[in-house]
């Protein structure tokens, strides 16, 4: 491609150079830089890429894209307001703008992202609509399936994910937004049908500072992503029960469904939920759908509600919406159970902030559960100030709370524990060894800092009837400390502690006192 086909992107500043240069490729590191390269200097939290556009150069580079004038011989020289902006329509023009050749639905808020849109994707497949699927969890289409390695990949790598994904013959491309995603433009140039906002609490505030500016980048999908959108027709689904939504709603233009638990264009009615599911009659602006899902907790209901809301937006039939939530058993990481034969119901849940955390807790206690033992820790480099918040709502829920690493990175993982405890002990709870962790005696909880012994303990400390929540880290399969990534899986790990029990210390010492559970 020729380098004057992407000077029309917007806010150009000034060129210099030959407007004939060959591009092939967008890069952010000199490392990839090359002779058909357009290297973009993006300014990071920790470097900027305008210091390393002489390596770019020595690297053979000879395109750039720039926020002040590089002037080396023979080099073209993009000079634009933003670089991060620039990228997202330099590489969605580069890769033929994939999006405008798919329904392309887009999903937003703190928590619930990840399970809408696999109930999205399990709605458009129980309708016979080729679909991709972009999420925190994995990135597949077709018989492709990738790991993924962000929740919305930087604009070059998504660009290429659209165009392989509308190639691939994908209709609908369901995808999660992040707010880190809005604040660097990731999905600029993205041509969306459908906006989605699910909630929104307290989280990332070490990157945004406040609610109010976490707010600003999410309502920038709906006032600035969205119109921007080359579809003739795009529709904003708000949830109205949500405190944000309100103010969202009014700040909308074009078409707006909104979704409630009891009232909005889509609501719920007859409403039943436990830890076998949801049963529910949703009413939506095209009529009634009955469903069933094995998903469990009121969280899953909006999260069902919101994905009938894409339905109705998409114009799916509604036997397709019923199909489509019930084949849907669930989703990596989320309230994921462990299976065992000690009668204890061990589940994995992604919960790395107060209010998800709490939704998490309260769904097992309407259930039933008299007996919890809660697993968690917060991640290192993240927002600190969750840290107490996080363990008093563990300790309000729980009969007893085990502090442990998540993802420590480069942080001291006593020096996080540290900031957990106040919230633990402002609910009176007193600090124990966690060899006498007991469910018999509540009010109590652990410090252990390695995370396999902390699940290890909390399963020996159960017995038959509780139930054990390991939270924070769900589907990931890897632990980062200091910096280094190593193999390490909940769901794994439990699995061991229970096989490791079984030759005695376990089942031996409990046999007497198993019984059945509701769980």
């Amino acid at each position: 491609m020729k380098l004057q086909q992407l000077r029309t992107i917007p806010d150009v500043v000034e060129f210099y150079g030959d407007e004939q240069y060959d591009i092939t490729q967008i890069v952010t590191h000199s490392a990839q830089a090359g002779p058909e390269a357009l290297f973009v200097a993006i300014p990071g939290s920790t470097a900027d890429g305008h210091a390393f556009l002489q390596d770019a150069y020595q690297a053979g580079t000879r395109a750039f894209v720039t926020q002040h004038p590089f002037c080396r011989p023979g080099v073209a020289n993009l000079v634009v307001r933003d670089t991060r902006k620039a990228l997202a329509h330099l590489a969605a023009r580069l890769y033929g703008y994939p999006s405008a050749r798919v329904g392309l639905i887009g999903i937003t808020g703190t928590n619930g992202k990840t399970t809408t849109a696999f109930l999205t994707e399990s709605i458009l497949h129980a309708a016979g609509t080729p679909t991709g699927l972009i999420s925190t969890v994995v990135y597949r289409f077709g018989t492709e399936q990738r790991e993924a390695d962000r929740t919305t990949p930087d604009p070059v790598r998504l660009q290429s994910l659209l165009r392989e994904m509308a190639d691939a013959g994908s209709r609908y491309i369901v995808m999660e937004v992040s707010s880190h995603g809005l604040h660097q433009h990731r999905v600029d140039g993205c041509a969306f049908d459908v906006a989605v906002f699910t909630n929104l609490t307290p989280e990332h505030l070490d990157y945004h500072g406040t609610m109010e500016e976490y707010f600003h980048c999410k309502e920038r999908f709906f006032t600035e992503v969205l119109p921007a959108s080359s579809k003739p027709h795009t529709t904003a689904i708000i949830n109205c029960d949500d405190p944000y939504g309100a103010p969202l709603i009014e700040r909308v233009k074009g078409r707006c469904i909104t979704y409630g638990s009891t009232h909005g264009d889509v609501y719920a009615t007859r409403a039943a939920l436990s830890l076998d599911g949801i049963h529910a009659d949703i009413i939506t602006p095209r009529g009634t759908v009955s469903i069933r899902s094995p998903l469990v907790g009121r969280f899953n209901l909006y999260n069902i509600l919101a994905a009938c809301a894409i339905a109705t937006a998409c114009t799916i039939p509604l036997e397709a919406i019923r199909q489509g939530i019930a084949q849907l058993c669930g989703v990596p990481g989320r309230m994921e159970r462990v299976e065992n034969d000690a009668g204890i119901a061990v589940f994995v849940d992604y919960a790395h902030t107060g209010d998800a955390l709490a939704q998490v807790l309260e769904t097992l206690k309407q259930a039933g559960a008299e007996r919890i033992i809660t697993v968690f820790g917060c991640g290192g480099d993240r927002d600190r100030q969750k840290r107490p918040v996080m363990g008093a709502v563990a300790a309000r829920y729980s009969t007893c709370v085990i502090l442990t690493s998540d993802n420590p990175r480069r942080e001291d993982p006593h020096a996080i524990i540290s900031e957990i405890e106040p919230g633990v002990q402002q609910q009176g709870y007193t600090k124990i060894n966690a060899e006498a962790l007991s469910t018999d005696r509540t009010g109590f909880y652990a410090i252990v800092p390695d995370r396999r012994s902390a699940i290890t303990a909390a399963i020996r400390a159960a017995r038959a009837g509780d139930v054990v929540l390991i939270a924070g880290k769900g589907h990931e399969t890897y632990q980062e400390v200091h910096g280094m990534r190593t193999h390490f899986d909940d769901r794994e790990v439990a699995r061991e502690a229970f096989a490791q029990c079984s030759g005695g210390c376990f089942y031996n010492s409990r046999r007497e006192r198993r019984g059945t559970t509701g769980f």
